[in-house]
């Protein structure tokens, strides 16, 4: 029988409403517990992110509380479970995180999918399903990931060589290694061994709201931003990233440079430039997903570290999301800043808690006049 809902109570405005429908047909798991939608024909309240078949619209009527949804009538979803105020669980995470365990302990070991789940006690597909539920990567591109880990770690070691390097963190030969290369790291391996010794980084230095800040790019895109007291603190944080790079002081005022400065410079004002210039950084597979993750991140919002991976699909690895928050080379543009502690605390910020203040400040501020403008 199907139920009639009542309306007791207000749903939320028809100005709203088009983008909560956009992000219920995305599952957009950020919207989770800002508001609900109920369907009029099944009598359910359901979360955005709800996996279920989506409704006509016509049926959909939109609430900012679970509560006036009950009120009105709505019963709670069994499969999203709206009611809940934390992740559900994965039921295999525990396996998961076991077989992760030995895919990082024993990079120097090849395994197929078909042992690896042979000794998980389960199918190839069940655990293919749940590691991309859990770490949102297959385990064979997580087991790249570490191995290209594992390469950086033992390249940092002044007496090893890059061969020695390559076999001891578990790549077969150094073709497997150069395939992807230029993608994991940023530069081939000889030019990391080398502290980017051939690579030019030209950058520049200009007054911003958070004291002098340097963009530095290659010729594939902007690779760092770095903030100082002085110009010498900012140039100082690039050359520790390309230690024997060609560093080449440009203009703020003219040139492609300016145009990539005074792109990161508007990022921080009330009308930012769409993102148009490249970016060159290095990043495994998890950070890529984690800096993606935090560029989606509206402004004047903040995330916890365990809702960016829940967000993910991993609640499991906060400490992992905030490992690679930390390793963002490019502040402002991948906004680690918006992320904050589960208390509301700012936490550690690398170039300083008072920066992290005044950005989101700053956010904060602009963003009702932007939605204002677009009233």
């Amino acid at each position: 029988m199907v139920m009639t809902a009542r309306r007791t109570s207000k749903p939320t405005t028809d100005s709203t409403t088009h983008g909560q429908w956009k992000q219920v047909l995305e599952r957009d798991a950020r919207a989770d517990g800002k508001f609900y939608y109920a369907v009029r024909s099944t009598g359910i309240v359901c979360k955005p992110s709800c996996a279920s078949r989506r409704p006509s619209r016509k049926n959909v009527q939109f609430f900012q509380t679970l509560a006036e949804a009950v009120d009105a009538g709505y019963r709670a979803c069994r499969r999203c479970e709206p009611e809940r105020t934390s992740p559900k669980p994965d039921p295999q995470a525990e396996l998961v995180t076991q077989v992760a365990k030995r895919l990082r302990e024993q990079t120097e070991e090849r395994q197929t999918m078909s042992e690896l789940a042979g000794e998980a006690g389960v199918d190839r597909l069940t655990l293919m399903r749940a590691f991309r539920r859990v770490f949102g990567v297959s385990p064979a591109q997580y087991a790249r990931a570490q191995r290209m880990e594992r390469f950086k770690r033992k390249m940092r070691r002044p007496e090893m060589t890059v061969t020695e390097a390559i076999y001891d963190a578990g790549f077969g030969s150094s073709s497997r290694l150069y395939e992807n290369s230029t993608s994991q790291l940023g530069m081939t391996p000889s030019e990391m061994k080398n502290g980017a010794t051939g690579i030019t980084v030209r950058y520049a230095t200009t007054k911003s709201p958070l004291g002098r800040m340097l963009v530095a790019a290659t010729e594939k895109g902007i690779c760092t931003i770095a903030f100082g007291e002085e110009d010498m603190d900012a140039a100082a944080t690039l050359r520790s990233q390309f230690p024997n790079a060609k560093l080449v002081p440009e203009s703020a005022t003219s040139g492609w440079l300016a145009q990539a400065v005074a792109y990161v410079a508007s990022q921080m004002s009330e009308h930012p430039q769409a993102a148009t210039f490249p970016l060159d950084v290095r990043a495994t597979a998890f950070q890529q997903r984690v800096w993606n993750a935090l560029r989606q991140i509206p402004r004047g919002e903040t995330r916890t570290y365990s809702g960016v991976a829940a967000e993910l699909g991993s609640p499991t690895a906060t400490r992992a999301v905030a490992g690679a928050i930390a390793a963002n080379p490019v502040a402002i543009v991948v906004p680690c800043h918006r992320v904050v502690g589960k208390d509301g605390s700012l936490t550690g910020y690398r170039w300083g808690t008072d920066r992290k203040r005044r950005l989101l400040e700053t956010e904060n501020s602009i963003a009702p006049r932007q939605a204002n403008l677009l009233q």
